[in-house]
């Protein structure tokens, strides 16, 4: 079963560019970093653009107000949840964080990662003052106080909370009450993303490792107002050897992942849709890449986690092959689905059948596992 494939009101970003190679490629081979061969440099960015534009923001705040479903209750799953208070009680600052080693104050920096970005979205939905001053308690705090994160897992620490710390920054850099934070304290926002977060991520990785190495570049890219950093992202996603959409996913939709379990295997979906919003908003089409890879991603994972048969073939990341598919957490669905669905079918006018059946067995989606994706697609990304 699937919805009418009628397309919503958002059916192009806002400012559609094809775009030139310009000042701003340059500065990525200054920096050392590669420049995107199938999606060339951004002249600028919109903003606020990571994954949420201003009439992204409207556009919820009118559906809520009208009490239209499915948006209410995605509103109601939002607005209740722990990290969306503006009583949340921060549990950092620290200067170290460690994943993955130690475990020193990791559970306090993605906690607090989730309700910087939650109060911020709070306040856009709410005008109410007190989530605007608890989503910059969180990002001051931070931002004048992290200096490393260490661990063997310090890049997966970096791209996934700092994807997330970068989405709640990137809100209110640009709708903060008047005065509420200053040019010294955005300025230390961006240098804590500059030398604490990029130069882990920016290497980007296998896999799944690699796929939230993209998103995160690109977060951090459009909060930077840096093309150098947001290119990188782009050229990972077309052209990394083991992280680029063509190699994580074949064209039948089975993951790099599918025969591991299937929690990683919709990390990559969901980290890979997170990327291809942020690029939509900024004028350029990767959930097409690939003669939309993405899709068969996901209508592949979604028919197999809701009961299904699909077609297995040998395969793996660079690290590792598998010969059958996983059926570990088989059927656990994360809310990762909603943003792809109305992408693809409100957008594109392409059918999401399998999609579509993921979504109504969560509907409306809630929060996400940590701090690994946005979840409350429902609410967020319904258009």
């Amino acid at each position: 079963m699937t919805e009418p494939l009628t397309p919503g009101p958002s059916a192009a970003p806002g400012r559609r560019r094809f775009l030139r190679i310009t000042a701003v490629g340059a500065a990525a081979a200054a920096a050392g970093l590669p420049l995107a061969h199938e999606a060339a440099a951004l002249t600028s960015f919109v903003h606020p653009g990571v994954l949420h534009k201003v009439s992204d923001v409207e556009r919820m705040k009118t559906r809520i107000a009208a009490g239209t479903e499915p948006w209410l209750g995605g509103w109601n799953v939002f607005r209740t949840d722990q990290y969306s208070q503006s009583t949340y009680t921060m549990k950092g600052p620290f200067a170290t964080v460690d994943r993955g080693t130690t475990e020193a104050h990791n559970w306090e920096l993605w906690n607090d990662c989730n309700a910087a970005y939650q109060n911020a979205l709070m306040w856009n939905l709410t005008g109410t003052t007190a989530h605007a001053t608890k989503a910059l308690q969180i990002i001051k705090a931070w931002s004048s106080t992290l200096t490393s994160i260490t661990g063997k897992d310090a890049q997966l620490a970096a791209s996934i909370y700092g994807f997330k710390f970068a989405a709640a920054a990137e809100l209110m850099r640009y709708t903060a009450p008047s005065g509420a934070w200053t040019a010294a304290e955005i300025t230390r926002t961006e240098n804590l993303i500059r030398n604490v977060f990029v130069p882990l991520v920016n290497t980007f990785g296998d896999a799944g490792w690699g796929t939230n190495c993209v998103k995160a570049m690109l977060a951090f890219g459009v909060f930077c107002n840096d093309g150098a950093i947001y290119d990188a992202g782009v050229d990972a996603f077309y052209n990394h050897g083991c992280c680029k959409v063509g190699r994580v996913l074949t064209d039948t939709g089975q993951c790099v992942d599918s025969g591991r379990d299937q929690a990683h295997t919709q990390l990559i979906l969901g980290s890979l849709a997170e990327a291809c919003e942020i690029a939509w908003i900024q004028g350029q089409d990767l959930y097409s890449a690939s003669s939309d890879r993405l899709l068969a991603g996901f209508e592949y994972t979604a028919k197999y986690n809701t009961g299904n048969t699909v077609p297995f073939t040998t395969f793996g990341s660079c690290l590792a092959t598998y010969t059958s598919l996983s059926t570990v957490e088989r059927g656990v669905l994360r809310p990762i689905y909603e943003m792809a669905h109305n992408h693809y079918v409100k957008r594109r006018s392409l059918p999401t059948p399998w999609t579509y059946t993921a979504i109504q067995r969560i509907r409306p989606e809630g929060a996400a596992f940590q701090c690994d994706h946005v979840g409350f697609g429902t609410l967020l990304f319904t258009l």
